[in-house]
C-alpha cells in the first residue's frame, strides 16, 4: 500500500493547472483501484476530486463534481468498472489497466464538471435568484413568521454583498429598534449571519430552504 500511494503521489502531486483538470479522472479511479481504506474510500475519491477541481479552478465550492456523479450513478459506476478491467490489446495504453476505458471516464468526468457548472450558473441568476428570495419572504410576511419589510434587506444583502447593521433603519425608513427587530428575525431564521452583534450582515443559504431557494440542488425526500 505505501508503495501504491508514494507513486499515486508522485504521479499526480506535481503537475500543473491544466495537467490537473485532465488528471482530476484518473486521479480519481486511481485512487479507488488502490483502495487504500476498508471503508468509504468512495467518498474519500469524490471529496479527492471536489478538493482538487474547487482549488485549481478557484470555484469557492459554488459546484462540486460530487453531486454529479452522484446523480449519473449509474454511468458512473459503470465507467468506473470499465477502469478496473486489464488492457484489451497492444493498442490499449501500455500500463497493466484499459487506457481506453479511462479516457471513456475521463470524458464522462469532465462532462460532468461542465453540467454542473451549468447548472450553477443558471441556479444563481441574480434576478431568478432574487425572485425566489423574495417570494419565500412574501409568503413569510403573509404568515407572519418574518416581519414587514424583511425582504428589502434580503435584497439589499443579496446584491451588495454584505450590509451594515447601521445602515438597515435607513435602508427600512424605520427606527434603529424597529430595524433590529426585523434582523433579529432573519438571524433567527438562518438566512443572515454575522460575525458580532455589529458585524455587517451576510446571506447565507440554510439546507432546510433549499428546495425554495435552490430547487433541484438536492435529490428530494421520497414521499
Amino acid at each position: 500500500m505505501p508503495r501504491f500511494l508514494g507513486r499515486f503521489d508522485a504521479v499526480y502531486g506535481g503537475l500543473g493547472r491544466s495537467e490537473t483538470i485532465l488528471a482530476a479522472a484518473a486521479a480519481h479511479h486511481r485512487l479507488l483501484w488502490v483502495h487504500p481504506f476498508l471503508d468509504g474510500n468512495g467518498r474519500v475519491a469524490r471529496l479527492m476530486s471536489h478538493a482538487v477541481l474547487r482549488d485549481v479552478l478557484d470555484t469557492g465550492g459554488i459546484w462540486s463534481v460530487a453531486r454529479g456523479l452522484a446523480r449519473s450513478d449509474n454511468g458512473y459506476k459503470s465507467h468506473l468498472a470499465a477502469c478496473d478491467a486489464p488492457r484489451r490489446d497492444d493498442l490499449d495504453g501500455r500500463g497493466a489497466l484499459s487506457e481506453e476505458a479511462l479516457a471513456a471516464f475521463t470524458r464522462f468526468f469532465l462532462d460532468t464538471c461542465l453540467d454542473q457548472v451549468r447548472f450553477m450558473e443558471n441556479l444563481v441568476q441574480p434576478n431568478r435568484l432574487r425572485d425566489r428570495i423574495l417570494l419565500w419572504v412574501e409568503e413569510e410576511v403573509r404568515a407572519d413568521s418574518l416581519p414587514a419589510k424583511a425582504g428589502q434587506v434580503l435584497e439589499a444583502v443579496l446584491f451588495r454583498g454584505e450590509l451594515p447593521r447601521g445602515d438597515v433603519a435607513a435602508l427600512l425608513d424605520m427606527s434603529d429598534r424597529q430595524a433590529r427587530r426585523v434582523v433579529s428575525a432573519l438571524l433567527k431564521r438562518g438566512v443572515l449571519v454575522s460575525a458580532s452583534a455589529r458585524a455587517p450582515l451576510f446571506l447565507t443559504f440554510p439546507a432546510a430552504l433549499a428546495p425554495r431557494w435552490m430547487p433541484g440542488l438536492f435529490p428530494e425526500k421520497p414521499a
